[in-house]
């Protein structure tokens, strides 16, 4: 991929077979998490009478989903304490907001596994499609920076005995991909 470039209102890139499978299953295996933790929400008969769906009300204990669903309310790392008023605030406002979440981070894997070629190829997007896959690779992006535990200072190279290494170049390469693609939307 020699990144995205933009043309006739629509912007676009070259991505070889290898490219297309490295986005399409991991996009893929996001989606697959995030379905599963919306599987989890609870059957609600107020919900299925008013059609306002509800969600759970506890965070994911899975840490790469707590990294994509975080809490509604700012928790201080040290003490654990909230900017919320009531304790169970952020149990409420989870359930009634993470519904809506899921849906539009399973949408933007699901346009991304829609349009990006099984086999490489060409990927041309309008200016909201181009914004679906910039929320979908951030997302892969977050999960995989948690699941690698990268931090601010770490180098951009581990030593060969490293197992993240490879991994961290995969999310480098996507860093990229994300960039390049924010630089031609603004083009």
């Amino acid at each position: 991929m020699d990144g995205w470039t933009r043309k006739n209102g629509h912007v676009q890139a070259e991505l070889s077979q290898q490219e297309a499978a490295v986005i399409r299953g991991l996009v893929g295996q996001i989606k697959d998490m995030l379905t599963a933790r919306a599987d989890e929400a609870p059957e609600d008969e107020l919900a299925q009478l008013t059609g306002i769906r509800t969600g759970p009300t506890t965070p994911p204990e899975d840490r790469v989903l707590e990294r994509l669903l975080p809490d509604f309310y700012r928790r201080d790392p040290i003490t654990g304490d909230t900017d919320e008023d009531e304790a169970d605030a952020a149990g409420a406002m989870r359930s009634l907001h993470e519904p809506e979440l899921l849906e539009a981070k399973t949408g933007n894997a699901s346009l991304v596994l829609e349009t990006c070629p099984k086999m490489g190829g060409e990927v041309q997007l309008t200016g909201e499609q181009a914004d679906g896959w910039l929320s979908a690779i951030n997302d892969v992006r977050l999960a995989l920076g948690t699941a690698l535990d990268i931090e601010e200072d770490m180098p951009d190279e581990l030593p060969d005995d490293d197992l993240r290494r490879e991994h961290l170049g995969v999310y480098q390469w996507l860093t990229w991909v994300q960039d390049s693609l924010v630089s031609a939307l603004m083009d």
